[in-house]
């Protein structure tokens, strides 16, 4: 009895992840203007803080998303140049999802990612609803907050990453620069 049981838990984990990553797909639009190498992975769905630095490392993940306050101890790169839901002839795309949502997409929690300083050096790096405590050093094109909040700076490595962002929907508690 036990092993059906832990079959149809893990069939319904599966069917979960595959409505999560269904419902992040958000169609983005964008170009590739990175030069890092490619990756193809699938999504990573965790609270535990050594999960989400692999997850955003060039080796990680296209998606990742916690699902419940996340504290890391440090500075976090997030590297690698992913497509939207791993699809290669799709757009280059990848995403940090700081909250859960029910069947109909509509938000349900929102969490916060502790860091030191995130260095963004993914194309097209969206950080979606929720909250990143700390500062953000962007250093490639794309970046975008949406419905999300930095408590700290945001400075862009060149006028080219900062005009190339998206941040109109989201909040910036600290200062937004160009590094010179």
């Amino acid at each position: 009895m036990d092993i059906l049981k832990k079959k149809l838990a893990a069939g319904a984990a599966v069917v979960a992840l595959g409505g999560f990553l269904a419902a992040c797909d958000n169609g983005a639009d964008t170009d590739d203007n990175g030069d890092n190498g490619d990756a193809v992975t699938a999504a990573s769905i965790t609270d535990d803080a050594s999960e989400v630095e692999g997850s955003l490392s060039a080796d990680g993940n296209w998606i990742t998303a916690i699902t419940a306050d996340v504290t890391i101890d440090g500075d976090l790169t997030v590297a690698g140049t992913f497509y939207n839901q791993d699809d290669e002839d799709g757009d280059v795309y990848r995403k940090l999802a700081l909250y859960d949502q029910d069947d109909d997409r509509n938000v349900t929690d929102e969490y916060t990612l502790s860091v030191g300083t995130m260095t963004v050096e993914s194309p097209n790096f969206r950080i979606q609803e929720g909250t990143l405590d700390g500062d953000v050093y962007v250093d490639e094109n794309g970046f975008e907050l949406f419905n999300s909040t930095v408590t700290g700076d945001v400075t862009f490595s060149s006028q080219e990453f900062m005009d190339s962002a998206l941040m109109d929907e989201g909040t910036v508690e600290g200062e937004v620069s160009v590094d010179e």
